[in-house]
């Protein structure tokens, strides 16, 4: 197979930094136009938290278990602006560690080039692997949102300052009262740190797949360098699967017994 030559994966290196700068401006200014629809065109986050207490207000007060029209339309437009969030940052984490893994590979060919040429890329290797784990938290924040829109509303309704509502919500909580609402709620809530608890699991096994992958090839390798690389990518891979194992075990004790947590998060302990 041809070996790229130093111009080409020069060439290469700079597209895939440029698509990540768009990417990155894409994630911050496309998701909020995307999810617009007739009805559901909020000009920012205090328009939209404005909406979404009102209609939450209304819905609260309807009595039933289905959202009221305003209330859909708010739930909707968060489905979308999440879901559009998700696919921004699964497209730069992808990038990116295309990206990081050039530059490492890059890093390892270097030899015995110039010091200051092995720095930059050491250093372009290890920001661009950062954002990339940057990007993944970011898609897995995003899905959550966007399997459960109406439950991530919820932290926005707390922002306005204690109302008439509120207080009956963080009343129902605190007795056990049930109003069908409030079971929606509680039900929305179980599911939103259930879907965080399966993302993190399944994050977790393809990062431990990945470490598993990385120290294979570091015994393998016979090349000094590119195995102090390895070493160090599976170290981390390694590390931030254990964080993600204990982020699922988190979810899944909130997910099972999800009241605590809503009420923690009505009377601002969450």
């Amino acid at each position: 197979m041809p070996t790229a030559t130093p111009a080409r994966s020069g060439r290469i290196l700079a597209a895939l930094l440029a698509l990540t700068g768009a990417l990155i401006a894409a994630f911050v200014v496309a998701p909020r136009p995307l999810a617009r629809r007739p009805g559901a065109d909020f000009g920012g986050e205090s328009d939209l938290r404005q909406a979404f207490g009102t209609a939450f207000d209304a819905y609260w007060r309807a009595g039933t278990r289905d959202f009221t029209t305003e209330l859909a339309q708010v739930v909707d437009y968060w489905f979308r602006y999440h879901l559009a969030k998700a696919v921004f940052a699964a497209i730069a984490l992808a990038v990116l560690v295309t990206l990081a893994v050039r530059l490492w590979r890059a890093f390892v060919a270097a030899g015995s080039a110039g010091l200051g040429n092995r720095v930059t890329l050491a250093a372009s290797g290890g920001v661009s692997a950062a954002l990339a784990l940057c990007s993944l938290v970011l898609v897995l924040a995003n899905v959550q949102g966007a399997v459960t829109p109406f439950a991530s509303l919820l932290p926005m309704l707390t922002h306005e300052g204690a109302t008439e509502v509120l207080t009956e919500v963080d009343q129902g909580l605190a007795s056990g009262t049930s109003t069908p609402a409030l079971e929606v709620m509680i039900d929305d809530f179980a599911r939103y740190h259930a879907a965080m608890a399966v993302l993190a699991a399944v994050a977790a096994l393809a990062l431990i797949g990945t470490c598993a992958l990385l120290w294979r090839a570091r015994a393998l390798s016979g090349d000094r360098r590119s195995r102090r690389v390895l070493a160090v990518f599976g170290t981390c891979s390694a590390l931030v699967a254990l964080i993600l194992v204990v982020v699922a075990v988190a979810n899944i004790t909130n997910a099972t017994d999800p009241v605590p947590g809503l009420a923690a998060l009505f009377s601002g302990g969450w």
